[in-house]
């Protein structure tokens, strides 16, 4: 395993090093299906205020060959997840209260999820600026849920195209 990439960046009161070790080797080791490389990812991170410094070492495997991505776009993909994956369980928590949740049985969880990750995907969808302001725009008249989603012959912004 060789270091291939290292990246910095300053956001949120803090610096920030990215590095990357990837390798092939262990590919016949890993009982995994289609296995493009093993990686190892440290994350430094510098808080601006007291200096004080963080490590984290986070280790990963990708279906992605060298051929296909260099180890820098590893990285950025995996940046990319966790941006998503953080913006999305933000706006559920916070407009659902999802981690109070008392649905704790058989598949109402995961159903649940699924229903509030649809409900905030379709309301995005529509190109609104604030999911918090439109949920509670919405939950304050019923109605106005059946003419936002069109779903109601006599929609006040049903159109017959």
């Amino acid at each position: 395993m060789r270091l291939l990439v290292s990246t910095d960046g300053i956001e949120h009161g803090r610096i920030e090093t990215r590095k990357i070790w990837s390798t092939t080797c262990l590919n016949e080791y890993l009982d995994f299906p289609h296995v493009g490389r093993a990686f190892m990812i440290e994350r430094i991170t510098i808080n601006k205020k007291n200096g004080k410094e963080c490590r984290e070492v986070a280790y990963g495997i990708s279906s992605k060959t060298s051929e296909v991505a260099s180890a820098a776009q590893v990285l950025q993909d995996n940046r990319g997840h966790w941006s998503i994956e953080n913006k999305c369980h933000y706006i559920i928590d916070w407009n659902y209260d999802e981690d109070r949740s008392r649905i704790r049985t058989g598949y109402g969880p995961e159903n649940i999820t699924r229903l509030r990750r649809f409900a905030v995907g379709i309301i995005k969808s529509k190109g609104v600026r604030s999911v918090a302001r439109k949920m509670r725009q919405l939950t304050q008249n019923t109605r106005a849920v059946f003419d936002y989603l069109k779903l109601s012959r006599n929609s006040c912004c049903f159109s017959d195209s």
